[in-house]
């Protein structure tokens, strides 16, 4: 390997930045506590494990719910791609906007709240409509802050919690 590409380095580009620095000894606050959330339990910022979980099912509701749609329907390539994303992201913004949860949110026992718990719940589907947009452009949801939030949560004011 070359001097400049080590076991070290390589562990921490995998293990991510929040694990290299809490092996290096820094001490973190708990995801979340900037927000006032609580550690852990009910109210407290989701996993990724938990939200990727519930993205893929979210997706695959999106695909059969697509497919339903198409029967019959000639429709192929970039065309289908489109349209699942669209269904994808339609189907993500009703249900965050009329409960809070998605689908995948509702199975792993998630919901979506302001990022604060004392802020008000205010133009809340607006909010979502943007959270969903950026989830859809995919780049802003892979990008997280130290409270395991993605620039799409943080541009929309929420987060993802535990229900």
């Amino acid at each position: 390997m070359p001097s400049s590409l080590d076991r070290r380095t390589l562990g921490s580009w995998l293990n991510g930045p929040r694990a290299t620095l809490e092996a290096e000894g820094v001490q973190l606050p708990p995801r979340g506590k900037r927000l006032g959330r609580p550690a852990d339990g009910s109210g407290s910022v989701a996993s990724f494990g938990r939200r990727l979980v519930a993205l893929f099912v979210d997706w695959a509701l999106a695909l059969g719910l697509t497919r339903l749609a198409t029967i019959g329907a000639d429709v192929d390539g970039q065309a289908w791609d489109l349209l699942v994303l669209a269904v994808f992201a339609a189907m993500t913004w009703g249900t965050l906007a009329a409960t809070g949860r998605t689908p995948g949110y509702q199975l792993l026992g998630l919901r979506l709240e302001m990022a604060r718990p004392t802020e008000p719940r205010t133009v809340w589907g607006l909010r979502t409509a943007i959270r969903s947009l950026l989830l859809v452009l995919v780049v802003p949801a892979a990008v997280w802050d130290a409270d395991g939030r993605g620039l799409h949560d943080k541009a929309a004011g929420t987060a993802v919690v535990r229900a």
